[in-house]
């Protein structure tokens, strides 16, 4: 009796756990963390919770369209953007279980027309961003393309199949590449005889019931229902306080899925308990990728391991145009979260995670002090701006020594800058202590007891140290060496680099000009996001005959100089 009395206390005490656990969340109180967007005259999101394989809450906020004052609701449709790596991969994964392919084939075994870069790349690579491709966005942005053209697949491989060199070795290193995805996508088409987007509305959507869910590869297609997007106009409130974010792309793979908060949800679904493909199916999709040197990393088939207040999840981002998608799934807890937005501005893992923290309350635990990061305060104080002479110059960080941030004062505002990048504002929380707004990061300067400041602490995703450097003089530099016109085979486009003044500026046709900066003899910067370090190239008698373009995802792309007079020629 005493055993059976055990065994019933030991159930209900697991019942009221439960219970506990699944206490509804009011859904005013989740409304409430999207009160800003809902109101008329706003863009906003699509927001879903899912438990035990049912929406639990669905909601719409905003407007889907600022034109016609269209509503947001669950059946909205969103362009997801990376998000749709996920649908992809699984793609890959069910042809992997029938036999039509392995995911380490070379990809050339698919698609031939890839270049022979003398490694070998296979599809696994591809899956895990390992494969040391160049991304096909900063590839397009270098030759001249703005991001709201039109891009077709077509436009895609028309750049990559002129591509001479990679990254890096594939296998040895993790960089984000739009390019492996597209051409996933283009393995699909190819093994099956039949379009990307057809296949995959056959042989996944329909099957899952996802109705109002499709891979968009033709821009001029019409979709009722769906959502376009906006980001806010500088300087202008009321009615034209947001301007349309144009998006055209008519590519997929990578990008380009098109659903609603309500067909994600039977997604997330077929996580937890396979509708569509097997637990070994789901088992692939999680396999973290792994490096030539052993190294785990956190992204598996487009699906990102990931932890939130000690909680395990898996998900992924997606940012395109104006659009911004965020989907997640808890799998101990059993909760998924879906934040869908038509607002550049709009942070939605930010929102997905405010949500979280309702619905996974009694499963956080508050972390021991010991191991909380130190809060960085974001309260903006008064400061002695005598000091700031103290602190302005350029420093190295020690784990990244060409990354240098540098600080300066300009009038009654502190500014930093980062290796390739633009100028950021900074504001002061102590003496010692400024914080930006851009991203989540502070910057704590060592005083000493007397002189210039020698190093400082970056606070962004841990804590990274840095120690003052003292640049080259540039008046020792001459900047006539560099000035000439440059061109890329592998792009097919001509940069020019001038001299007006004592600045030197790059300039191409459809992006206009910009200034550079000389680091050295054989370095210069420049603060666009797909031109950010030039190296020189030289002969041995010294003279300056090409240079190497490298960005966040494109390394050491080669242009040759040409002759002086080049532009005179008929």
């Amino acid at each position: 009796m005493k055993i059976r009395l055990l065994y019933l206390a030991l159930v209900l005490s697991f019942y009221h756990i439960s219970t506990l656990a699944q206490k509804p969340v009011p859904a005013a109180k989740t409304d409430s963390i999207f009160a800003e967007w809902n109101k008329p005259g706003m863009p906003g999101a699509a927001v879903g919770v899912v438990h035990q394989g049912k929406l639990i809450y669905a909601k719409g906020f905003g407007e889907a369209d600022l034109e016609t004052g269209a509503k947001i609701t669950p059946e909205t449709i969103f362009h997801i953007a990376s998000v749709s790596k996920q649908f992809t991969d699984f793609a890959i994964v069910m042809l992997s279980e029938q036999g039509k392919l392995s995911l380490d084939d070379d990809i050339r075994k698919h698609i031939p027309e890839v270049p022979d870069f003398g490694k070998t790349i296979t599809i696994r690579h591809l899956m895990n961003h390992t494969s040391g491709l160049r991304d096909q966005w900063n590839l397009l942005a270098m030759a001249g393309w703005q991001l709201d053209d039109v891009i077709t697949k077509q436009h895609v491989f028309n750049l990559l199949t002129r591509q001479k060199e990679l990254n890096f070795e594939p296998g040895s290193s993790y960089a984000y590449c739009n390019t492996g995805y597209t051409l996933l996508a283009e393995v699909v088409s190819r093994i099956s005889r039949q379009p990307f987007a057809f296949w995959m509305e056959r042989n996944i959507f329909k099957q899952l019931g996802m109705k109002r869910t499709q891979f968009y590869d033709n821009q001029e297609k019409i979709v009722k229902g769906r959502a376009y997007s906006f980001h806010r106009t500088p300087g202008t409130f009321g009615p034209t306080m947001f301007s349309k974010s144009i998006l055209s792309y008519g590519n997929v793979g990578a990008t380009s899925l098109f659903t609603t908060v309500n067909d994600l949800a039977l997604w997330i679904n077929n996580f937890r308990e396979p509708q569509l493909g097997t637990a070994a199916t789901m088992k692939q999709m999680l396999e973290r990728g792994r490096l030539t040197k052993g190294d785990t990393l956190p992204y598996a088939s487009g699906l990102i391991h990931g932890k939130y207040k000690n909680l395990d999840y898996y998900g992924h981002d997606g940012a395109d145009a104006g659009f911004r998608a965020h989907l997640s799934y808890f799998p101990k807890e059993d909760y998924g979260f879906i934040v869908l937005s038509n607002q550049a501005e709009f942070n939605p893992s930010k929102k997905a995670f405010e949500v979280a923290d309702l619905y996974l309350a009694t499963f956080i635990k508050e972390e021991k002090p010991a191991d909380k990061a130190p809060a960085v305060t974001k309260t903006e104080a008064k400061f002695d701006s005598t000091l700031f002479r103290q602190y302005a110059g350029s420093y190295s960080l020690t784990e990244a020594p060409d990354f240098v941030m540098t600080f300066k004062k300009e009038g009654d505002k502190y500014l930093t800058q980062g290796t390739g990048q633009p100028w950021f504002p900074l504001f002061p929380s102590s003496d010692s202590t400024f914080f930006l707004k851009v991203v989540d990061a502070s910057v704590t300067f060592h005083r000493p007891k007397e002189g210039q400041v020698t190093r400082i602490t970056l606070h962004q995703n841990g804590n990274h140290e840095g120690i003052r450097v003292e640049p080259k003089s540039k008046e020792a530099i001459p900047r006539e060496q560099f000035v000439g016109r440059y061109y890329s085979p592998e792009l097919e486009t001509f940069y020019h680099i001038k001299l007006q003044g004592d600045t030197l500026k790059l300039v191409h046709i459809h992006h206009g000009e910009v200034d550079l900066s000389v680091v050295n003899k054989d370095k210069l910067q420049a603060p666009w996001w797909w031109v950010q370090q030039i190296d020189m190239v030289r002969n041995e008698a010294g003279i300056v005959t090409g240079m190497k373009m490298t960005n966040g995802r494109v390394a050491n792309l080669r242009f040759q100089k040409l002759p002086e007079d080049f532009a005179d020629k008929k």
